[in-house]
């Protein structure tokens, strides 16, 4: 039976708690890592009707895309919807995990499937995350250099874009003196040793970093293995906010708002003025994505689809770009089948399933 902690491990393979905002809470919220599962439940929020279900399915693990908790709780006295929520839950045994941003930032997460269900092409994100991906440096006997790269690219290191096994070579010669202590690979006790050395650059994310270094050191034949590690400031062009794409043959603005009403079944979409033009680039961001539309703006998309923006963002348009506001809810709905068919991919000791319960707290008249 799987624990919660090699869920979590599994999820880092696919969507790394690293990659979440700083604002964000994802991660174990309620419970403990050593908990077995025995169902989970998988809802877009986590309320008090959520964990309801999840008692009456005998689920002890909630899957929710939103982190119940984003703020410190001073007080745990249920006095309101939060606080009793977790109460129940840990009065239940009930855990909670939330996948947030960390699964809006990847390249196969929610944007991507908004961009399939539009049937949009060149697909790529609008803006790239920075400051998440580090330089490895190491020196090694030139013999043993192309051991101990394959160890590190076997790890995780050297992928840019659509590449691997991308690094930076360069012959020279290190020097080390070994003293009683020592059991060196080359060079006597006591004496200068010159050592004919590659220098070895190559990049990775920074979540993988340990399981990198740990190849290294496995590989590396020297006793004292030298190593830099450097953070960059270098943007991940496969994690970010929001994505682009194209539709395979234009469209009317109206045509095109009655295509997203129909797909996310939106009850109304709130738009910018329609001028009749023709919508071929789409950038799209699922959630609250307004924070995005002078990227959208830049890449001279034609229409920005996503969800939460105030009265006067919609004048932030200047009539250059449609905005669609299709609903918080209704633009990240389609989260719970996503973390659904990773789980079911991966594990099959315990019993997953998509909550019946709609937990949107707007409704339309």
């Amino acid at each position: 039976m799987a624990t919660i902690s090699e869920l979590i491990q599994k999820l880092e393979t696919f969507a790394p708690f690293s990659y979440q905002e700083s604002y964000d809470n994802s991660g174990l919220i309620v419970g403990n890592y050593g908990q077995k599962i025995t169902s989970a439940i998988i809802t877009l929020d986590t309320t008090e009707e959520i964990v309801d279900e999840a008692i009456e399915n005998g689920a002890n693990l909630i899957i929710s895309h939103h982190p119940i908790i984003f703020r410190g709780l001073k007080t745990l006295t249920g006095k309101n919807y939060v606080e009793r929520t977790i109460i129940k839950a840990i009065k239940n045994n009930i855990a909670i995990l939330a996948v947030h941003t960390n699964l809006d930032n990847i390249l196969e997460g929610v944007n991507s499937e908004i961009c399939k269900k539009l049937n949009l092409k060149n697909c790529k994100i609008l803006l790239p995350k920075g400051e998440i991906l580090k330089k490895l440096v190491t020196f090694v006997p030139e013999k043993s250099a192309e051991q101990v790269k394959n160890e590190i690219f076997k790890a995780g290191a050297g992928n840019i874009g659509n590449y691997d096994s991308c690094s930076f070579n360069t012959v020279g010669n290190g020097t080390f003196r070994a003293n009683e202590k020592a059991n060196p690979y080359v060079g006597e006790i006591n004496k200068i040793h010159t050592e004919q050395e590659v220098r070895i650059e190559t990049i990775f994310p920074a979540h993988k970093e340990r399981q990198i270094i740990n190849s290294l050191l496995k590989s590396h034949p020297y006793e004292e293995v030298a190593y830099d590690i450097y953070k960059l400031e270098n943007k991940l062009t496969t994690v970010g906010s929001g994505m682009i794409g194209e539709l395979e043959n234009s469209m009317k603005e109206l045509d095109f708002l009655k295509v997203i009403k129909k797909e996310f079944e939106v009850g109304a979409i709130k738009h910018t003025k329609l001028f009749g033009k023709k919508i071929k680039k789409v950038a799209l961001c699922g959630g609250a994505g307004s924070f995005l539309l002078k990227n959208a703006m830049r890449e001279k998309a034609d229409i920005f689809i996503s969800g939460d923006f105030s009265y006067h963002q919609f004048f932030d348009a200047e009539n250059k770009i449609t905005i669609a506001d299709i609903g918080h809810y209704e633009s990240e709905q389609y989260t719970k089948q996503l973390l659904l068919n990773f789980i079911k991919k991966n594990f099959t000791t315990f019993d997953s399933q998509i909550s019946k319960i709609n937990t949107n707290p707007i409704q339309y008249f």
